[in-house]
């Protein structure tokens, strides 16, 4: 867990070769972006948005990519993911077939994208 509030949450997902792999989860089940009323539609991608930032403070990635699946339950989630030229799927998708060996580990400043969300979005509250 890196933040949370009464609505989401944001949490680190451990993914080998993706220190930088983040969701952002809506607390309650929603099928559709257009299923939340448009100010939590606003408050979610705020907290998007500052995940990206965290994670682009902390990794320097050469992208970030941002995908809201959910084919299979309809629970409203993001993924905000740091990407670099040499990670195993790049410029592909990481859920799709590996191009090359995972490079040297890059490793997370935990703390530093907490200090960064806390400072954008306010402390951690439940």
């Amino acid at each position: 867990m890196l933040w949370r509030d009464e609505r989401l949450r944001v949490v680190r997902v451990d993914e080998a070769g993706y220190p930088g792999y983040c969701r952002v989860i809506w607390q309650d089940h929603v099928g559709e972006m257009t299923d939340l009323a448009p100010g939590e539609r606003a408050h979610l991608m705020r907290v998007v948005l500052a995940v990206e930032e965290a994670l682009r403070k902390a990794l320097v990635p050469d992208k970030i990519n941002l995908a809201s699946l959910g084919n299979m339950t309809p629970h409203r989630h993001w993924h905000v993911i740091a990407r670099f030229r040499d990670d195993r799927h790049f410029p592909n998708w990481s859920w799709g077939a590996a191009l090359r060996e995972a490079p040297a580990l890059r490793p997370l400043a935990i703390a530093t994208v907490r200090e960064s969300l806390a400072a954008h979005l306010g402390p951690t509250r439940a």
